[in-house]
């Protein structure tokens, strides 16, 4: 058995959306950086085309993603460019390799470059630049991909501690509605947060009724024009408390899943198989057991069914070593882009019908149903005063579509998805 492994508990997980919510979260300016921004990524060219010529819709890499987030800095408008500007490195060594990957970022980061330097061994500022870097890849591969597409870019600070970043790109030619949103907060816990916690075999010990905390995470939901394209989620998040004598307690969470709206085994099979590769980096026995852990959380009871076709779910994750563990969410998010967006680019231009734009509709349904009945950390959150309520329902589509006792053809491509979210399959065997 991995490692790794011995770490995972039989823990319920808090959700997707928990680390951007509490009390006093709020939208507006950052007190390091002064104005909200809100601008425009440039317009790359045509999806799968370089220098004009058509490129293999399964060339995407990290590399690819990188390279995208390059050319976009050059395009930003000015007040965002003095802001990115001022991250350049003037000197040597580390802090020069860090103002660099700071560059790379939709908005300086939440703790600011100079408290990051300062406490730059941290695990809390490792994971918030592996966060920022995950944002600007995905951010700027999306654009690429879409012409049409514009990114907003929202600061946000919470009023106990801390704030975050969210992107959101809506109406573009290929993406109805994407957001990736970053957020960094500490403060102490809610009651309600710490009972949930200690419900999930947790054991806190406050310090006069106060638990110090520090939570961090990047969330995302896309959601395609396109019926021919599936809809990806993805959260990679860490957290940390102080017990009363000192203590600190950690784990990470997180995971990448798919919701397809037809089946494509092909696309199936090249989703999972990179979130495997990724997983077997650190042992054989990591993806099989969070894929089983996906396919039971995104369960939609009421409908026997789940929400798509899975990939990888885990929380509570606190050993082997802090280091092996978060390697191991690293190389999970560097997946991401190689993963998904070769399967747009792969449809994203395919005709479709008013019919399967329908089908479409209704299985967006099922993904609200979801995330507004059973997710837990859209649950919490808003049910937590002072909850930044955009960030919580960023997962929501535009548009979405609820038929009365509504049924497929036996033998249709709609029954077809519907046998496989009944009946979660094996892709990579």
């Amino acid at each position: 058995m991995s490692r790794l492994l011995r770490g995972v508990g039989a823990a319920a997980v808090v959700g997707a959306r928990g680390l951007s919510l509490g009390p006093g979260a709020r939208g507006g300016s950052s007190r390091r950086f002064c104005s909200r921004s809100r601008q425009a990524l440039p317009s790359p060219s045509p999806a799968g085309t370089e220098n004009g010529r058509r490129r293999s819709p399964l060339a995407w890499t990290v590399g690819a993603a990188a390279a995208a987030a390059a050319a976009g800095l050059a395009g930003l408008g000015l007040a965002r460019r003095a802001e990115m500007e001022a991250l350049q490195p003037d000197d040597g060594g580390d802090d020069d390799d860090l103002a660099r990957r700071c560059a790379g970022f939709m908005a300086p980061p939440v703790s600011g470059l100079a408290e990051l330097r300062g406490r730059r061994g941290a695990m809390q500022s490792r994971m918030e630049v592996l966060i920022m870097e995950t944002q600007g890849q995905v951010c700027r591969a999306l654009a690429q991909l879409d012409r049409g597409a514009s990114f907003t870019v929202d600061r946000w600070e919470r009023k106990e501690g801390g704030g975050g970043i969210s992107c959101v790109l809506q109406d573009g030619e290929v993406f109805e509605k994407a957001g990736v949103n970053v957020s960094v907060v500490y403060g102490h816990l809610s009651e309600e947060a710490a009972q949930q916690m200690r419900s999930r075999g947790k054991s806190l010990k406050a310090n006069n009724g106060k638990l110090p905390f520090c939570a961090m995470g990047v969330s995302s939901v896309i959601h395609p024009k396109n019926p021919n394209v599936p809809t990806i989620h993805f959260n990679y998040r860490y957290f940390e408390i102080e017990e009363a004598d000192g203590t600190k307690q950690w784990w990470f969470g997180g995971g990448t899943d798919l919701t397809p709206t037809y089946l494509n085994k092909e696309d199936a099979v090249h989703f999972h198989k990179t979130l495997k590769e990724a997983c077997d980096k650190h042992g054989p026995a990591l993806y099989p057991k969070f894929k089983k852990w996906c396919d039971d959380y995104f369960y939609i009871k009421h409908r026997g069914e789940r929400r798509g076709i899975g990939g990888i779910f885990f929380d509570d994750l606190d050993s082997p070593s802090k280091e092996e563990v978060f390697q191991f969410v690293q190389s999970c998010a560097q997946a991401i882009v190689p993963c998904y967006l070769p399967i747009v680019e792969k449809h994203c231009h395919e005709k479709f019908t008013p019919e399967e734009k329908l089908w479409q509709q209704i299985r967006r349904g099922r993904y609200v149903e979801f995330n507004l009945v059973y997710d837990r950390g859209t649950k919490f959150g808003l049910a937590t005063p002072g909850s930044r309520i955009e960030s919580i329902l960023m997962s929501l589509p535009l548009t979405a579509r609820w038929e009365y006792m509504h049924s497929p053809p036996e033998n249709s491509r709609e029954a077809e998805i519907l046998e496989v979210l009944r009946h979660p399959k094996d892709w990579v065997h």
